[in-house]
């Protein structure tokens, strides 16, 4: 493909991407809608994805940043109550080492199919190894030999080397269970905010932010500009 081919292909997709549009007609989201509590009203919108039967409807987007450069990846919300949101990895993979490194963290909850998002400001810190353990027993047996398995971020040469690492995990705890790994467990983000957003019609959007208050009530609602 010639230059000038190549760039009027390129301007093609650019427009047919520009192009791309819809309106958020589903719902609205007014203040007396909510609930007092980030955690309660969480609840009620998981619930409503979880009835409406979205893909992983606790997946979630997760940003860290090692204080030079900030990546992002998704991973799956495993438990929250008024503590926080907790989600479960290596403590050697990257994301755990942003958080060692700095442990303000985003999440984003993206349920596109209700038109709706979830955002949360906070810092994460490591949850008990009791709490770990608890979680990590109840996993399938599988998922617990992953854990031992991969050595989460780091380069490897060919997915073969995850197989028969995973083979040997196998044949190693076959007798018996598969123990916590020290180096897997999870975090628990302590929320700050936390923002509810509804899409609306003409770009108009609902956004409602819950804020740590400093002057005695646990929060405060704020309604932000779209």
């Amino acid at each position: 493909m010639d230059q000038a081919a190549s760039a009027a292909s390129a301007n093609a997709t650019s427009g047919e991407v520009a192009s791309l549009r819809r309106e958020y007609r589903l719902a609205g989201l007014r203040r007396s809608d909510l609930a007092a509590d980030p955690v309660a009203q969480f609840r009620r919108w998981l619930s409503e994805a979880t009835a409406a039967e979205l893909p992983e409807p606790n997946a979630l987007v997760l940003s860290s940043s090692d204080g030079l450069r900030c990546s992002s990846r998704t991973v799956l919300l495993k438990a929250f109550d008024g503590r926080g949101f907790v989600f479960f990895t290596n403590y050697g993979s990257r994301k755990a080492r942003d958080i060692a490194a700095c442990p303000q963290v985003s999440l984003l909850f993206p349920w596109y199919a209700l038109e709706r998002q979830v955002g949360v400001i906070g810092r994460a810190e490591r949850i008990s190894v009791g709490e770990s353990l608890a979680f990590f027993a109840s996993r399938p047996q599988g998922s617990r030999l992953g854990a031992w398995v991969s050595q989460q971020s780091a380069v490897i040469n060919s997915r073969t080397l995850l197989e028969l690492k995973w083979e040997e995990m196998r044949r190693k705890f076959a007798g018996g269970e598969v123990p916590l790994p020290d180096f897997w467990g999870g975090f628990r983000v302590v929320p700050r905010e936390v923002e509810f957003w509804q899409g609306r019609e003409n770009r108009l959007h609902d956004r409602l932010r819950y804020v740590r208050s400093t002057t005695g009530e646990p929060w405060l609602i704020e309604r932000l500009a779209p």
